[in-house]
């Protein structure tokens, strides 16, 4: 009985964890309870091996885990797994180490008995108490928890797939590997297979942006309910765009989690190695694009509204190229995996060598732009993208400086978008896609232009901001990114980590550790916001949630790996792997 009902669990549209006391068969639900819900199906005959829901957890490391008031659901009945059993007759302070005293911080934060009111401390807890559960198992992190915004919460009580990866990182550092465990299989199991929404379906294989667990009533049992988890597919999000992104940070958060735990069965599983087959074949796609750069609309990975970077962003195609090297090395080698590993490592070669040419710009670079002749038809022409030497902007004239360079953040037929994206450039960084001297000058500019891009509160999600008429056109007034707000031109908290990860990389930790100080200056203080406002991120964003918890664990990412930096080897691919790709 107990394996048949995990069959339908994984095989049926949405995982549901029962909480009522007799054993039932899973059935999707309905949808009648929420008329935002939208039926997701799996075939049955692409299941290869469920979840064991009756299995204990990979480790018991999470019995330290003091549980939220939010997420505790003990006035309903139990779950029929065995994770739950265990737990029965136990209080939540046996269970997660809690203790009803708690010690109550200035901004509200309850802090564990013994430990001192520090920053750190502070983010610890705070991070614990977004912890997300589903059928009494940790599953993830809500984006925020902001105490103030009790009713208007929007979709910041998701477990977003990009937000979870520095939560995700934080554990995994702390050696709590169960939550990322389950993240990384629930999340599996709301991968796209088929999908109706407004009649159209997109390709196998897309993840969620994010996921929610529901309480609903039990079809046919008023007296009873049930958790199922709900993803979103991007249907409900503003702009309706769907996210290119989850997918991506997925396959670098599972070579993550098999580095960091020294777990590889979870990997090495028939149904995860097929969820990466499945990703990597959405985005191998051929189509009408000729270059080996992944095409997507406005608003699909961390800028997720209107910005004008539609076509080849630099953040997805350095999350592109890392996602690809990291699934090289999880692959299965067996015969139905041959030609996906073929067109793979030819994707890898022609990126990376598009990325390091054509993207790369620096004084000498951009005196070559400068005097670019047009209109040229030949298989030797130097301007190959017939780029015109006006487009190069006046800020840029003048903000360039005479050592160091970066990757701009766009490239396509006549269109050079020169602004400086954050992300792009340090996961470049990470992941190899940026040569060594150049992830040295992208580290030399961001120190040469430290009063622009960290200035009060790291770190600047794009420079410079699109002002006055370029906004209008290219944002359609968005009245929340105006100019030097949340992504056109703010500030966000969460980058310390990736920028801490790029430094120690390049051996250079002390550009993260101070840019770590300037934050710590105000980041408690502020209540850890989403965002920062203003060309100096002097103000807290006008929109910006508070408790943002990739602002929180994001700051613990990095404090860990400076305490210890032989561990961002997790998300790093050996020199010797890239010169086998290079050859």
């Amino acid at each position: 009985m107990a394996t048949a009902q995990t069959v339908l669990q994984v095989c049926g549209g949405n995982i549901h964890c029962l909480l009522n006391s007799k054993p039932r068969l899973s059935r999707s639900w309905s949808g009648s309870h929420s008329s935002s819900f939208v039926k997701y199906k799996r075939r049955k005959a692409a299941c290869f091996e469920p979840i064991n829901y009756f299995k204990k957890p990979y480790n018991d490391s999470y019995s330290q885990f003091p549980r939220s008031v939010t997420s505790n659901r003990s006035g309903l009945s139990r779950c029929n797994c065995e994770g739950a059993e265990s737990l029965r007759g136990l209080t939540s302070e046996d269970a997660f180490g809690t203790s009803n005293g708690g010690v109550h911080s200035s901004n509200g934060t309850i802090l564990r008995e013994g430990t001192t009111d520090s920053i750190e401390d502070e983010a610890w807890d705070l991070l614990r108490e977004s912890i997300v559960y589903y059928c009494n198992s940790p599953v993830g992190t809500i984006a925020a928890k902001d105490p103030s915004e009790s009713t208007n919460v929007l979709n910041y009580d998701h477990v977003f797939i990009r937000d979870f990866i520095p939560s995700g990182l934080a554990f995994l550092l702390k050696g709590e590997y169960d939550i990322v465990r389950n993240f990384l299989l629930h999340t599996l199991q709301l991968q796209s297979w088929e999908k109706t929404m407004d009649c159209h379906s997109p390709g196998q294989g897309l993840m969620p942006a994010s996921f929610k667990v529901r309480t609903v009533p039990l079809e046919g049992d008023d007296t009873a309910t049930e958790e199922i988890l709900d993803p979103d597919f991007g249907e409900a999000a503003i702009g309706r765009v769907a996210p290119v992104d989850s997918g991506l940070w997925w396959i670098i958060l599972l070579r993550a989690y098999g580095k960091c735990s020294g777990d590889k069965s979870v990997e090495e599983r028939i149904d995860v190695q097929t969820g990466i087959k499945m990703i990597l074949r959405l985005c191998l796609a051929d189509g009408f694009d000729m270059f080996p750069t992944l095409l997507v609309t406005d608003g699909s990975c961390m800028i997720d509204r209107r910005m004008g970077i539609h076509g080849h962003p630099l953040e997805i195609q350095a999350l592109f190229y890392s996602a690809l090297l990291c699934a090289r090395e999880m692959l299965a080698p067996e015969d139905g995996s041959a030609d996906l590993i073929r067109a793979l490592n030819n994707r890898l070669v022609a990126l990376s060598f598009h990325i390091r040419e054509y993207y790369w710009i620096d004084m000498k670079k951009l005196n070559e732009i400068y005097r670019y002749k047009t209109e040229e038809y030949s298989y030797d022409a130097v301007n190959k993208f017939n780029i015109y030497p006006d487009q190069i902007p006046p800020w840029l004239v003048e903000w360039m400086p005479h050592t160091g360079g970066y990757l701009i953040g766009n490239l396509q037929p006549a269109h050079m978008d020169f602004r400086f994206f954050s992300l792009g450039n340090l996961w470049s960084i990470v992941s190899n896609l940026a040569t060594p001297e150049q992830s040295h000058d992208i580290l030399d500019l961001i120190e040469a232009k430290w009063s622009d891009l960290v200035a009060d509160m790291p770190f600047k999600i794009c420079y410079p901001a699109l002002e006055d008429k370029e906004w209008q056109i290219i944002t359609g007034c968005d009245p929340k990114n105006t100019p030097w707000s949340y992504h056109n031109g703010g500030s966000w908290p969460t980058l310390l980590w990736q920028l801490t990860v790029a430094c120690i990389k390049m051996g250079r930790p002390e550009v993260a550790e101070s840019a770590i100080k300037t934050a710590e200056k105000r980041i408690s203080r502020d209540r850890w916001p989403e965002y920062y406002d203003t060309k100096k991120a002097r103000f807290i964003g006008k929109q910006a949630r508070l408790f943002q918890t990739w602002s929180i664990a994001g700051y613990l990412v990095s404090k860990l790996l400076l305490s210890n930096p032989n561990a961002a080897k997790m998300l790093r691919i050996s020199h010797i792997y890239m010169e086998q790709i290079d050859h």
